[in-house]
């Protein structure tokens, strides 16, 4: 056995740089769509979310199919192979490789056309699977194949993959739901592949062109290696390995090269358009979810949830379950538990009939109980019951990832094998067997409704030893699950991780068979070479093997506090180990829902992902000089447009912190090209703020002055479109020190209210309203208004700035409050930085530590009064039969989630509150007040939040916790939003 390192971030040989200057150059003349070959654009499109990365020439985005056709032409006379890729989310490798990547996901995604009658969708390559779904929902409709990825796995992309998902047991796989196909053949020509009769076969097969070939010479290879066919190919049905023969063999009548091609990969042809089947969408769900004190208990309980006609059964084990408690986006599904189970079997039953689908429910569940099987089943029946259920279920490969052990990764490279259920139990105990044997542990989750399960070892890949131990086991269970009858991949496709094996797993024959097709479909070995056949060992082009070792790197953040993992307490190598967590399974490219991430929603750029960025970084603190590359100008670019909104933090499954890590790469670009004079004006935003109230209303006027607008925006780089704040010469600080004494008696201690840079000076009534009422409920309320928290100067880069802030805040707060009173206050920004980002500036700090287990939001703080009586809120304010639609802000979600403030509007009487869905504002912080960041901003809002606000009626009230929401929401609606103290105020007294 061979093991080969991949192409690693800064290894470019010599021998490429030429042909890829003159490919590049053709590509821009023939091309409408952009043409990248940069360093850092080949980086990122260099890895998947396999464990491979191989570094290709560059990078094309094409527009429609001719630029498809033109991008193949060119590298095909250049001898340069074609890599057709999607969402970059495949889990074998088969999206890297060297040569020229297609990104068929930026520009051709649209849906051309849906036919309600005939339930057909004809969409382009890039489509997302929800996206889809979305359109076909009026009609009741959706695209069958239900992975867990639909909210960013493209169309293209599952047909390459030929992917599943939990629903397969009654929809089967993408390849059952294909009719037509429009692609670009390895000859650069377009042609339209679908079902034909033999007559229609044969005048194709006269043409004198590839597709001539294909229709003439095809059923030749058929008919020669029928015998093979038959008796080659794995019982089980659910299969995605290999080329099809086996469905062009069992068609006699008619000729399918559009079912064909699905499943290939991009090593046959490029899927630019598909012509797709949409199934009726039942209209309700239950669930029933059984709690058992083993993995194999649940799996025994699999035959009788299957005996109920399912739509789905899926396995969960502890592994997954205690990661998804650590997550603020998925710790719900903890509050719903019976106990503490080794493992969860979600059993789905959908359709139209409630009643039918109570009653399988309800056998279900008699079933279990006669068989002894689990010790609880927790019926799901709502879709607000379902929501935390569904959530952790579709996250199952991202908790997985999150649970490195130092060096060492949950790989994929065993974890699609599928056999008959029926031989699962006795399967699954083999293969742990087999895992046991090597001394691997790992998380076993996935579909038990059509016996495959993805279960991934533990291995450290940059240690030669566990790499020959990886392929140890995938020799392993290839044999093992040939004994079964089953299959080596059942939904993720060959890739680099199984295409080796292919030659044993079909035999020779079969497999010479489908060396035939692709000499037929692609004689020059263009498309995406070295898949599922002619394949090299899986232990080439390792990811982990690839990086060289990180060199020194003092950093002013510790990233030992936000779990990065590997690295010494300086920070050499702790920085690219927080980066490198990153895996690729890309929800952070997802759209229609959650926050992150932001920008990628307004520009569809990879470059603007979180897993993008990382990779970037994860480029330059590989480089021999990582303090000098962090310096660089395309990387700057790179992590420009990220809002360090921190909605990666939590709901990315692995937690990459993207905004902790632009801060520290921000300090260092300043280094090298000093601190821009708007970095300087906003990291003193408290200074300027104090300075504009106190010289109100004068301060005010020149946002009214285009002449000035217009200046400033030439001189600093203040968008003149954008609204300035207003300026309140009686700002908190001076009405708290002015006003009377409170006469509200004194029960509960001494609170700290945090006066921040921004509402103390612009929006003193919400301060106002949150002091009174933290009074009427029995504080004795200290403000705390010196000091700034520093967010502004870490949002900027300028760290030791912030970490000089931090720790002046820290020790006056305390040395001058009582030991273990709370410390709240009204924007979550500045609350959430003393209880996160303090930590990584100062993590050594006994003060810090001390503040940060302080914090509490306010609205914590008035619930509780609420209950305990020492509020009460009127049951005739003029809130009464008002509907309250609240958005949450970005920092308060990350850290500590929205259901205080949720609870706290709940709690006003004759309200009815809705959280919206709606993503990140778009303003955060300066970013939205930036000339160059303007359009983005506003872009980001119109995606979801506007248009939510703007369908409510007038009398709806709009909440907002931060103060650049409530900017934005007005500057983007006209629609002020109120802090949701200031709505308790109103409810609690009319004074």
């Amino acid at each position: 056995m061979t093991v080969t390192r991949g192409e690693g971030p800064t290894h470019d040989s010599a021998k490429n740089r030429e042909p890829a200057r003159d490919l590049q150059r053709d590509l821009v003349k023939d091309l409408d769509g952009e043409v990248q070959f940069d360093d850092y654009t080949r980086q990122l499109f260099s890895r998947d979310a396999s464990m491979y990365a191989i570094t290709p020439l560059g990078v094309a985005f094409p527009r429609h199919a001719d630029d498809v056709a033109a991008a193949v032409a060119a590298a095909a006379a250049h001898g340069v192979p074609v890599v057709p890729r999607g969402a970059g989310t495949s889990l074998a490798g088969q999206t890297v490789g060297p040569g020229l990547v297609l990104d068929l996901s930026r520009h051709m995604n649209r849906i051309v056309e849906l036919d309600a009658g005939s339930g057909t969708a004809l969409v382009e390559s890039g489509v997302v699977q929800d996206q889809l779904n979305r359109a076909a929902s009026p009609w009741g409709l959706m695209f069958g194949p239900d992975t867990s990825t639909s909210n960013r796995a493209t169309i293209g992309g599952m047909i390459g993959n030929n992917s599943a998902g939990s629903g397969s047991v009654r929809h089967g796989m993408t390849i059952d739901h294909v009719r037509e196909l429009d692609v670009v053949l390895s000859d650069a020509s377009q042609v339209r592949l679908d079902r034909v009769d033999e007559a229609e076969r044969a005048r194709r097969a006269t043409r004198s062109t590839l597709e001539g070939a294909l229709h003439r010479e095809l059923p030749e290879i058929v008919r020669a290696n029928a015998t093979a066919i038959a008796e080659g190919f794995p019982a089980h049905w659910r299969r995605a390995c290999g080329y099809r023969l086996d469905r062009l063999a069992r068609e006699d009548s008619v000729f399918d090269l559009a079912k064909f091609v699905v499943g290939s990969e991009g090593t046959l042809a490029v899927a630019t358009s598909a012509l797709v089947d949409l199934v009726p969408k039942p209209s309700r769900t239950v669930i029933a979810v059984g709690h058992f004190t083993s993995v194999a208990g649940a799996i025994d309980a699999t035959q009788d949830a299957l005996a109920c006609d399912p739509a789905a059964v899926e396995l969960m084990d502890r592994t997954i379950l205690d990661l998804s408690r650590r997550k603020i986006e998925y710790a719900a599904l903890g509050d719903l538990l019976n106990g503490e189970p080794e493992a969860l079997l979600f059993v789905s039953f959908s359709g139209d009939d409630e009643d039918e689908l109570l009653g399988q429910l309800k056998r279900l569940t008699q079933l279990w109980s006669r068989h002894g099987h689990g010790y609880h089943t927790l019926r799901a029946v709502t879709p607000a019951q379902q929501s935390s259920l569904l959530k952790v279920r579709k996250a199952g490969l991202g908790l997985l990832m999150a649970a490195s052990e130092g060096t060492r990764r949950p790989l994929a490279f065993v974890e699609d094998t599928a056999v008959d259920p029926v031989h699962l139990a006795d399967y699954t105990r083999r293969f742990k067997e087999v895992l046991d044997r090597h001394g691997m542990t790992a998380g076993f989750y996935g579909h038990c409704s059509v016996g495959c399960l993805h279960i991934r070892p533990f291995l450290d890949l940059a240690d030669p030893a566990d790499v020959v131990r990886m392929r140890s086991v995938a020799v392993e269970i290839k044999d093992l699950v040939a004994e079964y009858g089953g299959v080596n991949s059942s939904e993720h496709g060959d890739g680099l991780a199984r295409s080796e094996f292919n030659r044993e797993i079909f035999g020779d024959a079969l497999y010479d068979a489908m060396r035939q097709v692709k000499r037929l479909f692609d004689p020059d070995n263009v498309l995406n070479p070295g898949k599922i056949v002619d394949a090299p060992s899986m232990t080439d082009n390792l990811r982990d093997a690839a990086l060289p070792p990180a060199e020194p790197l003092r950093t002013r953040l510790s990233f030992e506090v936000i779990g990065a993992g590997a690295g010494s307490a300086d920070g050499t190598g702790a920085m690219r180990a927080a980066a490198d967590r990153c895996m690729n399974i890309g929800l952070c490219r997802k759209s229609g829902s959650g926050t992150m991430c932001p920008s990628y929603m307004a520009t569809r750029k990879e470059e603007d992902s979180t897993r993008g960025r990382a990779a970037a970084l994860v480029k330059a603190l590989s480089e021999p000089d990582p303090r000098a590359a962090l310096g660089d100008e395309r990387l700057h670019e790179v992590l420009d447009l990220c809002l360090m909104c921190k909605a990666c933090k939590s709901e990315c499954p692995l937690g990459v912190d993207m905004a902790t890590l632009k801060s520290e790469a921000l300090s260092h670009y300043h280094d090298s090209h000093g601190v821009p004079l708007r970095s300087r004006l906003f990291g003193s935003i408290r200074f300027l703020n104090r300075l504009g109230s106190a010289t109100a209303p004068l301060s005010n006027l020149p946002g009214r002055i285009p002449l000035v607008r217009r200046l400033m925006d030439r001189t600093v780089g203040i968008a003149p479109a954008r609204p300035l704040p207003v300026f309140v010469r009686q700002n908190l600080t001076r009405w708290f020190r002015r006003r009377k004494n409170t006469t509200h008696p004194i029960t509960q201690g001494t609170v700290t209210y945090l006066a921040d840079s921004f509402t103390t000076f612009t929006e003193p009534d919400i301060g106002r309203a949150a002091i009174r009422l933290l009074e009427r409920a029995g504080w004795d309320v200290r403000l705390e208004s010196g000091v700034c928290c520093g967010r502004s100067s870490l949002s900027k880069g300028l760290v030791d700035d912030a970490k000089n802030k931090a720790r002046h805040l820290a020790n006056t707060l305390s040395t001058s409050t009582e030991a273990g009173s709370p410390v709240v206050g009204c924007e979550p920004s500045c609350l959430m930085t003393l209880r996160d980002e303090h930590l990584s500036l100062l993590p050594d700090d006994p003060a810090v530590k001390d503040i940060a287990g302080r914090v509490r939001q306010v609205e914590e703080l008035l619930v509780e009064a609420i209950d305990d009586g020492r509020l009460r809120p009127r049951e005739d304010s003029w809130l009464a039969g008002r509907t309250l639609v609240y958005h949450g802000h970005c920092h308060q979600k990350a850290e500590v989630g929205t259901a205080a403030t949720v609870a706290l509007l709940s709690r006003i009487p004759g309200v009815s509150v809705v959280e919206l869905d709606a993503g990140c504002c778009g303003m955060a912080g300066s970013f939205g007040f930036e000339s160059e960041h303007y359009d983005v901003s506003m872009t980001v809002g119109e995606d979801r939040l506007f248009p939510a606000i703007e369908a409510e009626p007038p009398d709806t009230v709009v909440v907002a916790t931060g103060v650049s929401c409530r900017q934005q929401i007005f500057h983007g609606t006209a629609r002020d939003a109120w802090h949701p103290v200031q709505l308790l105020w109103e409810a609690v007294t009319s004074d």
